[in-house]
């Protein structure tokens, strides 16, 4: 029996969440989570974690298993998941992931590169670099190292420079060497679902989920993770903006703007992503039944745990 992977994405506080929960329980599936941002354990509030009552519901992976200290990458990701798809298509010839991180979807799907894993010794000393002298530091360094990469990369995000440069170091190879785009073949097919709404519904959503992390604790949260603020898995929305307040560059009030206003143009990114995949069937949030329907005509009736 052919196997399928249904794909549920879309951007920041549109609704993913409830939808994954109805979707997983027509199909009787596990809920394989594909947002980097939940991986971490102490990250709970910011992060909007699925509840309690939600994780009791349907079982979920890779929610909450990682520490913020902890290495974690779209490869290993692809990796893990690919070794849980079988004993997942052992009961049922239906798997479920739902998320909002591109750049882990892709993998799952269509496989990445294969970029080793780095020391982790290297990426603390670009780091201290970048602390030390800004973010001209590690542009002029990877211009050094890997001039091809240097002209396509996105100069402004430190994080991409990093990451080129602990690959460059660690392998002795340029970056660019890596990034071949070879697409993958699966052993399941796979149907993707989209999840859309309205700009200024999308927006005034994210704006009260804010409103909800605060009332929640966020700012708390934040200060226990600030002596661990320069650590990669931190420098996210919702908690680099309370790491400013405690430093006392922004005040709470601009801190709570801030994530709001980033927020939203996470989400954008999120959209922009994914505005070239034309494998995508875009619904709203509303359309459960239709979903299903959509979905279940292009499966095969699954087999029951």
């Amino acid at each position: 029996m052919k196997n399928f992977l249904i794909v549920l994405l879309g951007p920041t506080g549109v609704g993913k969440t409830d939808v994954s929960i109805d979707i997983a329980s027509h199909f009787k599936c596990e809920i394989i989570s594909a947002d980097s941002r939940q991986f971490f354990r102490e990250m709970r509030i910011g992060t909007a974690v699925p509840s309690e009552l939600q994780l009791e519901a349907i079982k979920h992976h890779f929610i909450r298993f990682l520490s913020v200290h902890d290495y974690y990458s779209s490869s290993l990701f692809e990796r893990d998941v690919l070794e849980l798809l079988p004993k997942l298509f052992s009961n049922n010839n239906v798997a479920f992931m739902a998320g909002g991180s591109g750049m882990y979807i892709d993998a799952v799907c269509h496989g990445i590169d294969d970029i080793p894993d780095i020391d982790l010794s290297v990426r603390e000393k670009y780091i201290a670099l970048y602390l030390e002298e800004g973010i001209e530091g590690l542009r002029a360094t990877l211009k050094l190292l890997d001039p091809e990469h240097y002209a396509k990369v996105d100069l402004k995000n430190y994080k991409r420079i990093i990451r080129a440069l602990e690959i460059c170091e660690s392998t002795g190879r340029p970056y660019s060497s890596f990034l071949k785009k070879q697409k993958r073949e699966r052993e399941f097919e796979i149907i993707k679902i989209g999840l859309k709404r309205s700009r200024d519904d999308l927006y005034e959503r994210i704006n009260s989920r804010v409103d909800d992390m605060v009332k929640m604790g966020i700012e708390d949260e934040a200060k226990k993770l600030y002596s661990f603020r320069n650590l990669n898995a931190l420098n996210s929305v919702g908690y680099k903006e309370f790491f400013d307040a405690f430093d006392g560059k922004i005040s709470k009030e601009k801190a709570i703007e801030l994530i709001k206003r980033n927020s939203r143009r996470y989400a954008k990114r999120q959209l922009t992503w994914w505005s070239k995949d034309k494998e995508i069937k875009w619904f709203q949030p509303e359309q459960v039944k239709e979903i299903i329907e959509y979905c279940s005509v292009r499966c095969t009736p699954f087999a029951s745990p």
